[in-house]
């Protein structure tokens, strides 16, 4: 059976996804710089901003792995690697948030949907990831599903900051 994993068919697609990652990483770190009074002050931002700007340089490491020329067991294993690590991020989150600071979860708009998103979308990918060690011919399906429902994650996130920023600001003129 032929494999999926042609570079070739991928390519222009992981470009794409890629060219993606980087310019949402430049925006994020200029909105973030236009608005730093704001990020700093609030916990909650300032953890978000950064863990969009980590899921941001998952996703660009990803497109540069899937661009590389190299075995398709040897991609599996790093996208594996590089899922864990994702999936650490919104785990780690829930643990500081419900457990370690509950606090901090009820003022900024934290909410348990925005992790299970990043962990879905995460065990998509370590699914794929899977199956490319495995060379089954549906893993890159799964990975670049993953790889687009974490971007839509990001940019719906993004924009949950930009909205929670935005009214701080207004709560801040008005007092």
């Amino acid at each position: 059976m032929e494999n999926a994993y042609r570079p070739e068919l991928w390519r222009d697609l992981y470009v794409m996804l890629g060219t993606s990652s980087a310019a949402l990483i430049g925006l994020l770190f200029v909105v973030t710089s236009l608005h730093l009074n704001e990020v700093v002050s609030k916990p909650v931002f300032r953890t978000r901003a950064y863990n969009q700007t980590l899921y941001l340089l998952i996703l660009l490491v990803e497109a540069v792995l899937v661009l590389l020329p190299q075995p398709v067991a040897i991609l599996g294993a790093e996208m594996v690697a590089i899922n864990l690590l994702g999936l650490w991020l919104p785990l780690n989150n829930i643990y500081n948030y419900f457990y370690k600071n509950k606090e901090a979860s009820r003022s900024g708009g934290w909410a348990i949907s925005r992790a299970i998103r990043y962990i879905v979308a995460f065990l998509f990918g370590l699914a794929g990831s899977a199956a490319l060690i495995e060379h089954a011919n549906w893993g890159m399906y799964l990975m670049t599903a993953s790889y687009v429902f974490l971007l839509i994650a990001i940019v719906l996130n993004a924009w949950a900051i930009m909205l929670g920023i935005g009214q701080l600001e207004q709560t801040t003129k008005a007092s």
